[in-house]
Protein backbone atom coordinates (compact mmCIF):
# COMPACT_ATOMS: atom_id res chain seq x y z
CA UNK A 1 0.00 0.00 0.00
CA UNK A 2 3.12 2.57 0.89
CA UNK A 3 6.07 0.91 -0.72
CA UNK A 4 8.68 1.43 1.28
CA UNK A 5 7.58 4.40 3.12
CA UNK A 6 6.88 4.09 6.96
CA UNK A 7 4.35 6.75 8.48
CA UNK A 8 5.95 7.81 12.05
CA UNK A 9 4.73 9.98 15.07
CA UNK A 10 3.26 9.84 18.27
CA UNK A 11 1.16 13.51 17.84
CA UNK A 12 -0.54 13.96 15.16
CA UNK A 13 1.18 16.85 14.08
CA UNK A 14 3.95 14.88 14.02
CA UNK A 15 2.00 11.62 11.98
CA UNK A 16 0.72 14.85 9.29
CA UNK A 17 4.17 16.13 8.96
CA UNK A 18 5.76 12.96 8.28
CA UNK A 19 2.86 11.85 5.15
CA UNK A 20 3.40 15.47 4.00
CA UNK A 21 7.15 14.85 3.79
CA UNK A 22 7.15 11.82 1.88
CA UNK A 23 4.03 13.32 -0.79
CA UNK A 24 6.66 16.43 -1.05
CA UNK A 25 9.41 14.14 -1.91
CA UNK A 26 8.17 11.54 -3.81
CA UNK A 27 7.69 9.19 -1.47
CA UNK A 28 3.88 8.69 -1.28
CA UNK A 29 2.77 9.01 -4.74
CA UNK A 30 -0.84 10.51 -6.08
CA UNK A 31 -3.36 8.05 -5.50
CA UNK A 32 -1.11 5.72 -2.59
CA UNK A 33 -3.76 4.90 -0.34
CA UNK A 34 -3.14 5.50 3.17
CA UNK A 35 -3.55 2.44 6.19
CA UNK A 36 -6.84 2.49 8.03
CA UNK A 37 -6.81 5.13 11.08
CA UNK A 38 -6.84 1.93 13.65
CA UNK A 39 -4.59 -0.27 11.91
CA UNK A 40 -2.04 2.79 11.81
CA UNK A 41 -2.71 3.64 15.27
CA UNK A 42 -1.69 0.08 16.30
CA UNK A 43 1.31 -0.04 14.21
CA UNK A 44 2.26 3.95 15.49
CA UNK A 45 1.33 2.54 19.29
CA UNK A 46 -1.08 5.94 19.78
CA UNK A 47 -4.96 5.77 20.17
CA UNK A 48 -6.67 6.43 16.77
CA UNK A 49 -8.73 9.66 17.23
CA UNK A 50 -4.62 10.26 16.80
CA UNK A 51 -4.66 9.33 14.10
CA UNK A 52 -7.99 10.89 13.29
CA UNK A 53 -6.64 14.12 14.35
CA UNK A 54 -4.22 13.58 11.70
CA UNK A 55 -5.97 12.94 8.89
CA UNK A 56 -8.60 15.46 9.08
CA UNK A 57 -5.24 17.78 8.73
CA UNK A 58 -3.78 16.31 5.87
CA UNK A 59 -7.37 16.53 4.16
CA UNK A 60 -7.47 20.20 5.40
CA UNK A 61 -4.71 21.28 3.79
CA UNK A 62 -5.63 19.30 0.66
CA UNK A 63 -2.94 16.33 0.60
CA UNK A 64 -5.13 13.58 0.59
CA UNK A 65 -8.89 12.81 0.03
CA UNK A 66 -11.49 10.03 1.85
CA UNK A 67 -13.56 8.06 -0.37
CA UNK A 68 -15.60 6.63 2.17
CA UNK A 69 -15.50 2.71 2.87
CA UNK A 70 -12.29 2.83 -0.20
CA UNK A 71 -10.37 4.93 2.57
CA UNK A 72 -7.90 7.54 2.51
CA UNK A 73 -5.62 8.33 -0.31
CA UNK A 74 -2.95 11.05 -1.43
CA UNK A 75 -4.85 13.44 -3.91
CA UNK A 76 -4.04 13.19 -7.39
CA UNK A 77 -2.84 16.69 -7.72
CA UNK A 78 -1.83 17.37 -3.80
CA UNK A 79 -0.91 20.71 -2.70
CA UNK A 80 2.65 19.69 -2.46
CA UNK A 81 2.79 19.02 -5.94
CA UNK A 82 3.46 21.51 -8.56
CA UNK A 83 0.51 22.88 -10.13
CA UNK A 84 1.45 21.50 -13.63
CA UNK A 85 1.35 17.89 -12.62
CA UNK A 86 -0.41 17.00 -14.57
CA UNK A 87 0.57 18.07 -17.81
CA UNK A 88 2.98 17.51 -21.43
CA UNK A 89 6.48 17.83 -21.72
CA UNK A 90 7.40 19.92 -24.71
CA UNK A 91 10.22 18.38 -26.33
CA UNK A 92 12.01 20.27 -28.98
CA UNK A 93 10.16 21.01 -32.19
CA UNK A 94 6.64 20.32 -30.83
CA UNK A 95 4.16 23.18 -31.45
CA UNK A 96 3.01 23.78 -27.72
CA UNK A 97 -0.85 24.61 -27.89
CA UNK A 98 -1.34 22.97 -24.58
CA UNK A 99 -0.70 26.32 -22.28
CA UNK A 100 -3.56 28.33 -22.13
CA UNK A 101 -1.96 31.42 -22.59
CA UNK A 102 -2.84 34.63 -24.87
CA UNK A 103 -1.24 35.42 -27.79
CA UNK A 104 1.13 37.80 -27.21
CA UNK A 105 0.56 40.03 -30.30
CA UNK A 106 -2.54 40.55 -28.38
CA UNK A 107 -1.39 42.00 -25.41
CA UNK A 108 -0.70 45.73 -24.92
CA UNK A 109 2.54 47.21 -24.66
CA UNK A 110 3.19 47.64 -20.61
CA UNK A 111 6.27 50.06 -20.45
CA UNK A 112 4.38 53.95 -21.17
CA UNK A 113 1.51 52.25 -18.50
CA UNK A 114 4.14 51.42 -15.72
CA UNK A 115 5.94 54.62 -16.58
CA UNK A 116 3.41 56.79 -16.51
CA UNK A 117 2.22 55.27 -12.86
CA UNK A 118 6.06 55.13 -11.67
CA UNK A 119 5.86 58.53 -12.69
CA UNK A 120 3.06 59.47 -10.32
CA UNK A 121 4.67 57.77 -7.88
CA UNK A 122 7.88 59.75 -7.72
CA UNK A 123 5.57 62.90 -7.07
CA UNK A 124 3.60 61.24 -4.03
CA UNK A 125 4.89 57.80 -3.26
CA UNK A 126 2.21 55.53 -1.55
CA UNK A 127 2.33 54.94 2.25
CA UNK A 128 0.84 52.91 4.68
CA UNK A 129 -2.36 53.26 5.42
CA UNK A 130 -3.58 54.97 2.01
CA UNK A 131 -6.56 53.75 0.56
CA UNK A 132 -5.91 49.87 -0.79
CA UNK A 133 -8.23 50.55 -3.81
CA UNK A 134 -7.34 53.10 -6.74
CA UNK A 135 -10.51 55.77 -7.19
CA UNK A 136 -9.87 55.11 -10.70
CA UNK A 137 -10.02 51.80 -10.92
CA UNK A 138 -12.76 51.38 -9.05
CA UNK A 139 -14.37 53.53 -11.10
CA UNK A 140 -13.63 52.36 -14.20
CA UNK A 141 -14.64 48.90 -12.99
CA UNK A 142 -18.04 49.72 -11.61
CA UNK A 143 -18.72 51.63 -14.77
CA UNK A 144 -18.18 48.22 -16.65
CA UNK A 145 -20.12 46.27 -14.37
CA UNK A 146 -23.24 48.26 -14.13
CA UNK A 147 -23.22 47.98 -18.07
CA UNK A 148 -23.39 44.65 -17.84
CA UNK A 149 -25.69 44.60 -15.12
CA UNK A 150 -24.03 43.30 -12.14
CA UNK A 151 -25.78 44.80 -8.80
CA UNK A 152 -24.09 47.03 -6.92
CA UNK A 153 -21.62 46.93 -3.94
CA UNK A 154 -18.47 47.84 -2.91
CA UNK A 155 -14.96 47.05 -5.21
CA UNK A 156 -11.83 45.19 -3.77
CA UNK A 157 -8.74 44.66 -5.89
CA UNK A 158 -6.57 41.31 -5.09
CA UNK A 159 -3.61 39.09 -6.70
CA UNK A 160 -5.30 37.42 -9.76
CA UNK A 161 -8.66 35.39 -9.82
CA UNK A 162 -7.77 32.67 -7.96
CA UNK A 163 -6.54 35.09 -5.07
CA UNK A 164 -9.92 36.19 -4.99
CA UNK A 165 -12.14 32.70 -5.18
CA UNK A 166 -9.55 31.68 -2.38
CA UNK A 167 -10.69 34.86 0.05
CA UNK A 168 -14.28 34.57 -1.27
CA UNK A 169 -14.35 31.22 0.00
CA UNK A 170 -12.55 31.20 2.75
CA UNK A 171 -14.81 34.48 4.09
CA UNK A 172 -17.65 32.19 3.75
CA UNK A 173 -17.13 28.26 4.16
CA UNK A 174 -15.32 25.98 6.20
CA UNK A 175 -13.40 22.99 6.53
CA UNK A 176 -15.28 20.01 4.88
CA UNK A 177 -18.03 22.46 3.61
CA UNK A 178 -19.59 21.18 -0.31
CA UNK A 179 -18.62 23.31 -2.86
CA UNK A 180 -20.57 22.87 -6.48
CA UNK A 181 -17.72 23.38 -9.08
CA UNK A 182 -18.02 23.10 -13.47
CA UNK A 183 -16.61 19.64 -14.54
CA UNK A 184 -15.17 19.65 -16.57
CA UNK A 185 -13.22 23.33 -15.28
CA UNK A 186 -10.25 24.98 -14.49
CA UNK A 187 -7.62 23.27 -13.03
CA UNK A 188 -6.51 25.31 -10.47
CA UNK A 189 -10.06 25.75 -8.99
CA UNK A 190 -10.39 22.17 -8.69
CA UNK A 191 -7.07 22.10 -6.93
CA UNK A 192 -7.95 25.02 -4.72
CA UNK A 193 -11.13 24.00 -2.92
CA UNK A 194 -9.38 20.92 -1.46
CA UNK A 195 -6.54 22.48 -0.11
CA UNK A 196 -8.81 24.27 1.68
CA UNK A 197 -10.16 21.58 3.33
CA UNK A 198 -13.52 21.90 1.05
CA UNK A 199 -15.38 18.92 -0.85
CA UNK A 200 -15.79 19.83 -4.58
CA UNK A 201 -19.34 19.00 -6.30
CA UNK A 202 -19.11 18.28 -9.84
CA UNK A 203 -21.75 20.04 -12.12
CA UNK A 204 -21.38 19.30 -15.38
CA UNK A 205 -21.12 21.55 -18.12
CA UNK A 206 -22.37 22.21 -21.64
CA UNK A 207 -22.12 25.28 -24.27
CA UNK A 208 -24.26 27.62 -22.66
CA UNK A 209 -22.31 26.82 -19.03
CA UNK A 210 -23.45 24.69 -15.86
CA UNK A 211 -26.27 22.24 -16.10
CA UNK A 212 -29.44 23.39 -14.17
CA UNK A 213 -30.34 20.18 -13.21
CA UNK A 214 -26.81 19.19 -12.19
CA UNK A 215 -26.85 22.72 -10.12
CA UNK A 216 -30.08 21.46 -8.12
CA UNK A 217 -28.48 18.12 -7.25
CA UNK A 218 -25.54 19.64 -5.87
CA UNK A 219 -27.26 22.37 -3.77
CA UNK A 220 -29.76 19.78 -2.78
CA UNK A 221 -26.87 17.60 -1.67
CA UNK A 222 -25.75 20.19 0.72
CA UNK A 223 -23.38 22.11 -1.56
CA UNK A 224 -22.91 25.99 0.52
CA UNK A 225 -21.45 27.10 -2.95
CA UNK A 226 -21.47 26.93 -6.74
CA UNK A 227 -18.73 28.30 -8.65
CA UNK A 228 -19.44 29.76 -12.05
CA UNK A 229 -17.79 30.66 -15.30
CA UNK A 230 -19.50 33.52 -17.02
CA UNK A 231 -17.57 33.90 -20.53
CA UNK A 232 -14.41 31.45 -21.75
CA UNK A 233 -14.76 28.70 -19.41
CA UNK A 234 -11.47 27.00 -19.32
CA UNK A 235 -11.53 24.10 -20.86
CA UNK A 236 -14.94 24.20 -23.16
CA UNK A 237 -15.34 27.92 -24.17
CA UNK A 238 -18.49 27.57 -22.55
CA UNK A 239 -20.41 30.94 -21.84
CA UNK A 240 -23.67 31.57 -20.40
CA UNK A 241 -26.83 32.46 -22.01
CA UNK A 242 -29.50 34.47 -21.59
CA UNK A 243 -31.61 31.51 -21.35
CA UNK A 244 -29.84 29.36 -19.21
CA UNK A 245 -28.76 32.45 -16.97
CA UNK A 246 -32.55 32.23 -16.07
CA UNK A 247 -32.63 29.09 -15.34
CA UNK A 248 -29.72 29.25 -12.59
CA UNK A 249 -31.41 32.25 -11.33
CA UNK A 250 -34.67 29.87 -10.66
CA UNK A 251 -32.43 27.17 -9.11
CA UNK A 252 -30.57 29.34 -7.04
CA UNK A 253 -33.65 31.36 -5.33
CA UNK A 254 -34.73 27.97 -4.16
CA UNK A 255 -31.37 28.00 -2.61
CA UNK A 256 -30.81 31.83 -0.82
CA UNK A 257 -28.26 30.76 1.36
CA UNK A 258 -25.74 29.78 -1.56
CA UNK A 259 -22.42 31.39 -1.68
CA UNK A 260 -22.49 32.35 -5.56
CA UNK A 261 -19.58 33.44 -7.46
CA UNK A 262 -18.88 34.68 -10.75
CA UNK A 263 -15.40 34.34 -12.28
CA UNK A 264 -15.49 36.82 -15.62
CA UNK A 265 -11.93 36.24 -16.64
CA UNK A 266 -12.67 36.29 -20.01
CA UNK A 267 -14.14 39.92 -19.89
CA UNK A 268 -12.48 42.06 -22.31
CA UNK A 269 -11.12 39.45 -24.69
CA UNK A 270 -15.06 38.55 -25.46
CA UNK A 271 -17.45 39.43 -27.11
CA UNK A 272 -20.56 37.79 -25.69
CA UNK A 273 -22.81 39.77 -23.69
CA UNK A 274 -22.51 39.21 -19.74
CA UNK A 275 -25.54 37.24 -18.10
CA UNK A 276 -24.80 38.13 -14.66
CA UNK A 277 -26.43 35.60 -11.87
CA UNK A 278 -25.63 37.98 -9.02
CA UNK A 279 -28.29 39.21 -6.77
CA UNK A 280 -30.54 35.82 -6.41
CA UNK A 281 -28.52 34.74 -3.40
CA UNK A 282 -27.66 36.63 -0.30
CA UNK A 283 -24.38 36.05 -0.53
CA UNK A 284 -22.17 36.60 -4.26
CA UNK A 285 -19.09 37.87 -5.97
CA UNK A 286 -18.00 39.09 -9.52
CA UNK A 287 -14.34 38.40 -9.98
CA UNK A 288 -12.97 40.33 -13.26
CA UNK A 289 -9.18 39.87 -13.80
CA UNK A 290 -6.62 41.48 -15.93
CA UNK A 291 -4.86 38.24 -16.96
CA UNK A 292 -6.30 36.90 -20.37
CA UNK A 293 -6.82 40.83 -21.53
CA UNK A 294 -3.27 42.54 -20.39
CA UNK A 295 -1.02 40.12 -19.59
CA UNK A 296 -0.31 37.02 -16.87
CA UNK A 297 2.12 38.87 -15.19
CA UNK A 298 -0.63 41.87 -14.21
CA UNK A 299 -1.48 39.45 -11.09
CA UNK A 300 -4.77 41.74 -10.45
CA UNK A 301 -8.10 41.23 -10.42
CA UNK A 302 -11.37 43.42 -9.39
CA UNK A 303 -13.73 41.88 -7.30
CA UNK A 304 -17.09 43.22 -6.21
CA UNK A 305 -19.82 41.79 -4.16
CA UNK A 306 -22.43 42.32 -1.41
CA UNK A 307 -20.62 44.00 1.28
CA UNK A 308 -20.52 41.43 3.88
CA UNK A 309 -18.62 39.15 1.59
CA UNK A 310 -16.49 42.22 0.28
CA UNK A 311 -15.81 43.54 4.02
CA UNK A 312 -14.72 40.28 5.19
CA UNK A 313 -12.40 40.05 2.36
CA UNK A 314 -10.84 43.35 2.68
CA UNK A 315 -10.53 42.51 6.48
CA UNK A 316 -8.54 39.39 5.76
CA UNK A 317 -6.64 41.11 3.37
CA UNK A 318 -5.38 43.65 5.53
CA UNK A 319 -4.14 41.22 7.58
CA UNK A 320 -1.51 39.75 5.20
CA UNK A 321 -0.52 41.65 1.79
CA UNK A 322 -2.08 44.86 2.85
CA UNK A 323 -3.21 45.70 0.08
CA UNK A 324 -2.65 45.12 -4.37
CA UNK A 325 0.33 47.62 -5.13
CA UNK A 326 -0.89 50.99 -6.22
CA UNK A 327 1.57 51.35 -8.76
CA UNK A 328 0.32 48.13 -10.51
CA UNK A 329 -3.49 49.45 -10.19
CA UNK A 330 -2.46 52.55 -11.82
CA UNK A 331 -0.83 50.77 -14.68
CA UNK A 332 -3.92 48.79 -15.42
CA UNK A 333 -6.08 52.02 -15.28
CA UNK A 334 -3.99 54.07 -17.95
CA UNK A 335 -4.55 50.66 -20.12
CA UNK A 336 -7.64 50.25 -19.35
CA UNK A 337 -9.29 54.07 -19.62
CA UNK A 338 -6.45 53.99 -22.88
CA UNK A 339 -7.98 51.86 -24.32
CA UNK A 340 -4.95 49.72 -25.23
CA UNK A 341 -6.93 46.53 -25.67
CA UNK A 342 -10.00 46.39 -28.42
CA UNK A 343 -12.21 43.76 -26.94
CA UNK A 344 -14.13 43.53 -30.34
CA UNK A 345 -10.84 43.22 -31.92
CA UNK A 346 -9.32 40.56 -29.66
CA UNK A 347 -12.76 38.54 -29.28
CA UNK A 348 -12.69 38.66 -33.44
CA UNK A 349 -9.36 37.23 -33.67
CA UNK A 350 -9.54 34.59 -31.01
CA UNK A 351 -12.84 34.09 -32.44
CA UNK A 352 -11.22 33.00 -36.06
CA UNK A 353 -9.08 30.50 -34.71
CA UNK A 354 -11.27 28.69 -32.64
CA UNK A 355 -14.11 28.63 -35.41
CA UNK A 356 -11.23 27.41 -37.57
CA UNK A 357 -10.42 24.50 -35.85
CA UNK A 358 -13.92 23.42 -34.88
CA UNK A 359 -14.60 23.62 -38.55
CA UNK A 360 -11.87 21.61 -39.35
CA UNK A 361 -12.82 18.83 -37.15
CA UNK A 362 -16.05 18.90 -38.32
CA UNK A 363 -15.28 18.00 -41.36
CA UNK A 364 -13.53 14.84 -40.31
CA UNK A 365 -16.26 13.71 -38.23
CA UNK A 366 -15.16 15.11 -34.69
CA UNK A 367 -17.10 17.21 -32.76
CA UNK A 368 -15.27 19.85 -30.65
CA UNK A 369 -16.50 22.85 -28.67
CA UNK A 370 -15.95 26.68 -28.15
CA UNK A 371 -17.90 29.31 -27.97
CA UNK A 372 -15.82 31.73 -26.23
CA UNK A 373 -12.09 32.45 -25.37
CA UNK A 374 -8.81 30.92 -26.38
CA UNK A 375 -9.46 26.97 -25.69
CA UNK A 376 -10.86 24.12 -28.02
CA UNK A 377 -12.54 21.14 -26.24
CA UNK A 378 -12.20 17.86 -27.76
CA UNK A 379 -13.96 14.95 -26.50
CA UNK A 380 -11.80 11.50 -26.82
CA UNK A 381 -12.61 7.90 -26.23
CA UNK A 382 -8.71 7.22 -25.13
CA UNK A 383 -7.78 10.54 -23.34
CA UNK A 384 -3.66 9.48 -22.57
CA UNK A 385 -3.19 7.51 -26.38
CA UNK A 386 -4.67 11.11 -28.01
CA UNK A 387 -2.26 12.74 -25.84
CA UNK A 388 0.94 10.00 -26.89
CA UNK A 389 -0.16 10.07 -30.81
CA UNK A 390 -0.78 13.42 -30.90
CA UNK A 391 2.78 14.85 -29.50
CA UNK A 392 4.45 12.18 -31.60
CA UNK A 393 2.65 14.23 -34.49
CA UNK A 394 4.18 17.39 -33.47
CA UNK A 395 1.61 18.79 -31.23
CA UNK A 396 1.38 19.47 -27.48
CA UNK A 397 -2.01 19.49 -26.44
CA UNK A 398 -3.13 19.66 -22.73
CA UNK A 399 -4.38 16.03 -21.35
CA UNK A 400 -8.12 16.68 -19.88
CA UNK A 401 -7.58 15.00 -16.68
CA UNK A 402 -6.17 18.66 -15.55
CA UNK A 403 -9.53 19.65 -15.71
CA UNK A 404 -11.95 16.44 -15.03
CA UNK A 405 -13.42 15.10 -11.98
CA UNK A 406 -15.74 12.73 -13.40
CA UNK A 407 -16.49 13.90 -17.29
CA UNK A 408 -15.81 12.19 -19.69
CA UNK A 409 -11.67 12.23 -20.98
CA UNK A 410 -10.72 15.13 -23.25
CA UNK A 411 -8.45 17.34 -24.88
CA UNK A 412 -7.35 20.82 -24.37
CA UNK A 413 -6.24 22.65 -27.56
CA UNK A 414 -5.29 26.52 -27.28
CA UNK A 415 -5.93 28.46 -30.38
CA UNK A 416 -4.01 31.43 -29.40
CA UNK A 417 -1.55 31.54 -31.47
CA UNK A 418 -3.20 29.71 -34.11
CA UNK A 419 -2.45 31.16 -37.82
CA UNK A 420 -4.80 30.51 -40.52
CA UNK A 421 -2.75 27.59 -41.80
CA UNK A 422 -2.91 25.66 -38.68
CA UNK A 423 -6.38 24.51 -38.21
CA UNK A 424 -5.84 21.96 -40.91
CA UNK A 425 -3.17 20.37 -39.91
CA UNK A 426 -4.09 19.94 -36.22
CA UNK A 427 -7.34 18.76 -37.32
CA UNK A 428 -5.31 15.67 -39.74
CA UNK A 429 -3.27 15.09 -36.65
CA UNK A 430 -6.30 15.21 -34.16
CA UNK A 431 -8.16 12.48 -36.72
CA UNK A 432 -5.26 10.49 -37.22
CA UNK A 433 -4.99 10.41 -33.14
CA UNK A 434 -8.33 10.00 -31.86
CA UNK A 435 -10.66 8.11 -35.62
CA UNK A 436 -13.75 10.74 -36.33
CA UNK A 437 -16.24 9.39 -33.84
CA UNK A 438 -20.08 10.58 -33.15
CA UNK A 439 -20.68 13.75 -31.54
CA UNK A 440 -20.60 13.50 -27.57
CA UNK A 441 -21.51 16.15 -25.52
CA UNK A 442 -18.85 16.91 -21.98
CA UNK A 443 -21.73 16.78 -19.99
Amino acid sequence: MLGEYRIEGRRAAEIAASVERAVGAGDLQPGHVLPPMRELAADLGVNPNTVAAAYRTLRERGVIETAGRRGSRVRPKPVTTARDHIRVDVPPGVRNVADGNPDPALLPSLAEAFAAAAERADRAPVMYGEAAVDPDLARLARADLDADGVPDGPVVVTSGSLDALERVLAAHLKPGDAVAVEDPGWGSLLDLVPALGLRAVPVGVDEEGPVPDGVERALAAGARALIVTSRAQNPTGAAVTARRARALRSVLRTYPETLLVEDDHGHRIVDLPLHPLAGVTHSWAVVRSAAKAYGPDLRLAVLTGDPVTVDRVRGRQRLGPGWVSLLLQRAVVHLWAGGAVDPRAVAAAYGRRREALIAALAERGIAAYGRSGMNVWVPVPDETGAVARLLHAGWAVAPGARFRIGAPPGIRITVSTFAPRDAEPMADAVAAAIGSMPERRYV
